[in-house]
Protein backbone atom coordinates (compact mmCIF):
# COMPACT_ATOMS: atom_id res chain seq x y z
CA UNK A 1 0.00 0.00 0.00
CA UNK A 2 1.53 3.24 -0.90
CA UNK A 3 3.37 5.04 2.15
CA UNK A 4 1.15 7.94 1.70
CA UNK A 5 -2.40 6.00 2.79
CA UNK A 6 -0.51 3.12 5.01
CA UNK A 7 0.73 5.78 7.73
CA UNK A 8 -2.48 7.48 8.25
CA UNK A 9 -4.42 4.50 7.99
CA UNK A 10 -1.84 3.12 11.17
CA UNK A 11 -2.17 6.27 12.94
CA UNK A 12 -5.99 6.01 12.83
CA UNK A 13 -6.54 2.86 14.26
CA UNK A 14 -3.92 3.08 16.70
CA UNK A 15 -5.78 6.09 18.28
CA UNK A 16 -8.88 4.20 17.96
CA UNK A 17 -7.27 0.99 19.74
CA UNK A 18 -6.13 3.31 22.34
CA UNK A 19 -9.35 5.11 23.28
CA UNK A 20 -11.20 1.92 23.15
CA UNK A 21 -8.60 0.05 25.53
CA UNK A 22 -8.83 2.65 28.17
CA UNK A 23 -12.94 2.81 27.72
CA UNK A 24 -13.15 -0.63 27.91
CA UNK A 25 -11.03 -1.03 31.27
CA UNK A 26 -13.51 1.45 32.87
CA UNK A 27 -14.60 1.67 36.36
CA UNK A 28 -14.03 1.01 39.22
CA UNK A 29 -10.29 1.13 37.91
CA UNK A 30 -10.21 4.33 35.73
CA UNK A 31 -12.42 6.47 37.69
CA UNK A 32 -12.79 8.95 35.12
CA UNK A 33 -13.91 6.52 32.41
CA UNK A 34 -17.74 6.19 32.97
CA UNK A 35 -20.18 6.04 30.50
CA UNK A 36 -23.13 7.72 32.06
CA UNK A 37 -23.46 10.06 35.44
CA UNK A 38 -25.59 11.72 37.60
CA UNK A 39 -25.31 14.15 39.95
CA UNK A 40 -27.26 16.43 42.51
CA UNK A 41 -27.35 18.04 45.65
CA UNK A 42 -30.17 16.12 46.88
CA UNK A 43 -29.14 13.26 44.64
CA UNK A 44 -30.51 9.32 44.79
CA UNK A 45 -29.77 7.46 47.67
CA UNK A 46 -28.71 3.45 47.10
CA UNK A 47 -28.72 1.55 50.48
CA UNK A 48 -30.11 4.59 52.42
CA UNK A 49 -27.07 6.66 51.70
CA UNK A 50 -27.23 9.87 49.81
CA UNK A 51 -25.56 10.30 47.29
CA UNK A 52 -23.98 13.51 44.96
CA UNK A 53 -23.10 11.88 42.36
CA UNK A 54 -23.34 8.58 40.46
CA UNK A 55 -21.08 7.30 37.96
CA UNK A 56 -21.90 4.05 35.51
CA UNK A 57 -18.94 2.59 33.91
CA UNK A 58 -18.91 -1.03 32.31
CA UNK A 59 -17.94 -3.53 34.80
CA UNK A 60 -19.28 -1.72 37.83
CA UNK A 61 -20.36 1.96 39.43
CA UNK A 62 -18.92 4.72 41.72
CA UNK A 63 -20.47 6.74 44.45
CA UNK A 64 -19.64 9.92 45.68
CA UNK A 65 -21.21 11.29 48.68
CA UNK A 66 -21.74 15.13 49.30
CA UNK A 67 -18.19 15.52 51.25
CA UNK A 68 -16.39 14.48 48.60
CA UNK A 69 -15.40 10.66 49.80
CA UNK A 70 -15.56 7.82 46.69
CA UNK A 71 -16.93 4.18 46.73
CA UNK A 72 -16.17 2.04 43.90
CA UNK A 73 -17.60 -1.34 43.63
CA UNK A 74 -16.93 -3.70 40.94
CA UNK A 75 -20.16 -6.47 40.66
CA UNK A 76 -19.02 -7.59 37.16
CA UNK A 77 -20.57 -7.60 33.82
CA UNK A 78 -24.27 -6.88 34.04
CA UNK A 79 -25.03 -5.79 37.23
CA UNK A 80 -28.01 -3.95 38.42
CA UNK A 81 -28.80 -0.84 40.71
CA UNK A 82 -31.73 -0.09 42.95
CA UNK A 83 -31.74 3.45 43.22
CA UNK A 84 -34.13 5.39 45.84
CA UNK A 85 -35.73 8.92 46.42
CA UNK A 86 -37.27 11.78 48.53
CA UNK A 87 -39.50 13.63 46.95
CA UNK A 88 -42.79 15.68 47.77
CA UNK A 89 -44.79 12.27 47.10
CA UNK A 90 -42.62 10.64 49.69
CA UNK A 91 -39.95 7.73 49.01
CA UNK A 92 -39.48 6.09 45.72
CA UNK A 93 -37.79 3.70 44.08
CA UNK A 94 -36.26 3.05 40.65
CA UNK A 95 -33.91 0.69 39.47
CA UNK A 96 -31.24 0.65 36.59
CA UNK A 97 -31.48 -3.44 35.14
CA UNK A 98 -28.67 -5.78 34.42
CA UNK A 99 -30.13 -5.63 30.91
CA UNK A 100 -29.01 -2.06 30.21
CA UNK A 101 -25.50 -2.94 31.48
CA UNK A 102 -25.12 -6.20 29.93
CA UNK A 103 -24.35 -4.88 26.66
CA UNK A 104 -21.83 -2.70 27.29
CA UNK A 105 -18.95 -5.76 27.70
CA UNK A 106 -19.28 -5.24 23.73
CA UNK A 107 -16.54 -2.34 24.09
CA UNK A 108 -13.75 -4.71 24.89
CA UNK A 109 -15.09 -6.80 21.72
CA UNK A 110 -14.52 -3.78 19.64
CA UNK A 111 -10.65 -3.22 21.19
CA UNK A 112 -10.07 -6.86 20.19
CA UNK A 113 -11.27 -6.17 16.79
CA UNK A 114 -9.80 -3.38 16.29
CA UNK A 115 -6.07 -4.61 17.56
CA UNK A 116 -6.32 -7.12 14.36
CA UNK A 117 -7.15 -4.52 12.34
CA UNK A 118 -4.06 -2.92 13.67
CA UNK A 119 -2.03 -5.87 13.14
CA UNK A 120 -2.99 -6.50 9.84
CA UNK A 121 -2.46 -2.55 8.78
CA UNK A 122 1.32 -3.57 9.02
CA UNK A 123 1.59 -5.44 6.18
CA UNK A 124 2.45 -4.18 2.46
CA UNK A 125 0.69 -7.53 1.04
CA UNK A 126 -2.21 -6.65 -0.92
CA UNK A 127 -4.40 -9.07 0.17
CA UNK A 128 -3.56 -8.37 3.84
CA UNK A 129 -4.32 -4.66 3.53
CA UNK A 130 -7.23 -5.84 1.84
CA UNK A 131 -8.56 -7.88 5.25
CA UNK A 132 -7.58 -4.97 7.18
CA UNK A 133 -9.70 -2.47 5.35
CA UNK A 134 -13.17 -5.24 5.55
CA UNK A 135 -11.89 -5.70 9.56
CA UNK A 136 -11.40 -1.59 10.20
CA UNK A 137 -14.82 -2.00 8.97
CA UNK A 138 -16.33 -4.54 11.09
CA UNK A 139 -14.52 -3.04 14.39
CA UNK A 140 -16.19 0.21 13.24
CA UNK A 141 -19.50 -1.48 13.09
CA UNK A 142 -18.97 -2.94 16.60
CA UNK A 143 -18.09 0.44 18.04
CA UNK A 144 -21.36 1.84 16.84
CA UNK A 145 -23.27 -0.91 18.53
CA UNK A 146 -21.60 -0.03 21.53
CA UNK A 147 -21.86 3.74 20.68
CA UNK A 148 -25.73 2.75 20.17
CA UNK A 149 -25.50 0.64 23.66
CA UNK A 150 -24.24 3.90 25.22
CA UNK A 151 -26.82 6.14 24.20
CA UNK A 152 -29.57 3.79 25.21
CA UNK A 153 -27.89 3.27 28.76
CA UNK A 154 -27.69 7.30 29.23
CA UNK A 155 -31.16 7.90 27.93
CA UNK A 156 -32.93 4.96 30.70
CA UNK A 157 -30.77 6.11 33.42
CA UNK A 158 -31.96 9.95 32.31
CA UNK A 159 -35.62 8.85 32.40
CA UNK A 160 -35.44 6.53 35.90
CA UNK A 161 -33.77 9.64 37.57
CA UNK A 162 -36.46 11.78 36.11
CA UNK A 163 -39.01 9.47 37.65
CA UNK A 164 -37.84 9.71 40.68
CA UNK A 165 -38.48 13.62 40.96
CA UNK A 166 -35.63 14.80 43.10
CA UNK A 167 -33.89 17.43 40.54
CA UNK A 168 -30.88 15.24 39.62
CA UNK A 169 -28.78 16.09 36.62
CA UNK A 170 -28.10 13.32 33.90
CA UNK A 171 -25.33 13.69 31.80
CA UNK A 172 -22.43 11.27 29.48
CA UNK A 173 -19.11 10.60 30.70
CA UNK A 174 -16.07 10.89 29.00
CA UNK A 175 -16.10 6.62 28.00
CA UNK A 176 -19.19 8.14 25.76
CA UNK A 177 -17.87 10.52 23.67
CA UNK A 178 -14.63 8.52 23.53
CA UNK A 179 -16.24 5.49 22.46
CA UNK A 180 -18.09 7.90 19.37
CA UNK A 181 -14.60 9.23 18.72
CA UNK A 182 -13.35 5.86 18.19
CA UNK A 183 -16.04 4.40 16.19
CA UNK A 184 -14.98 7.61 13.53
CA UNK A 185 -11.53 6.90 13.46
CA UNK A 186 -12.43 3.21 12.52
CA UNK A 187 -14.16 4.42 9.38
CA UNK A 188 -11.56 6.76 8.70
CA UNK A 189 -8.65 3.73 8.76
CA UNK A 190 -11.03 1.55 6.87
CA UNK A 191 -11.57 4.02 4.35
CA UNK A 192 -7.78 5.02 4.15
CA UNK A 193 -6.86 1.56 3.78
CA UNK A 194 -9.42 0.79 1.26
CA UNK A 195 -8.50 3.72 -1.02
CA UNK A 196 -4.85 2.55 -0.73
CA UNK A 197 -5.20 -1.15 -1.81
CA UNK A 198 -7.47 0.52 -4.93
CA UNK A 199 -4.21 2.89 -5.84
CA UNK A 200 -2.24 -0.03 -5.73
CA UNK A 201 -4.36 -1.86 -8.26
CA UNK A 202 -4.64 0.94 -10.57
CA UNK A 203 -0.89 1.22 -10.55
CA UNK A 204 0.25 -1.98 -11.01
CA UNK A 205 -2.75 -2.40 -14.06
CA UNK A 206 -0.91 0.71 -15.64
CA UNK A 207 3.15 -0.92 -15.02
CA UNK A 208 1.27 -4.57 -16.44
CA UNK A 209 0.28 -2.03 -19.47
CA UNK A 210 3.13 -0.27 -20.77
CA UNK A 211 2.68 2.01 -23.85
CA UNK A 212 4.84 0.96 -26.39
CA UNK A 213 6.92 3.72 -27.72
CA UNK A 214 6.86 5.28 -31.36
CA UNK A 215 10.11 5.69 -32.50
CA UNK A 216 10.92 7.99 -35.65
CA UNK A 217 7.84 9.76 -35.16
CA UNK A 218 4.35 10.20 -37.19
CA UNK A 219 6.06 9.22 -40.62
CA UNK A 220 7.37 6.11 -39.51
CA UNK A 221 4.33 4.30 -39.02
CA UNK A 222 4.02 4.88 -43.13
CA UNK A 223 8.11 3.38 -43.47
CA UNK A 224 7.99 0.03 -44.88
CA UNK A 225 9.35 -3.44 -42.92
Amino acid sequence: MPRSFCIPGVIFLFCAFVLLFIVSVSLPYLTAMDITRVHSANGPTISGAQLAQLRLGIWGYCEYSASGSRTCYHPGHGYSILLGGINSNGISTETIGSSWTRGLAVHPVATVVTFIALLLSFSQHITVTLAASLVSFLAAVITLIAFAIDIALYAYTKDQMNKLNIGASTITGPGFWLTFVSMILLFLAGCTVCFGRRRDRMAGATSSYPMSSMKGGFFSRFRRN
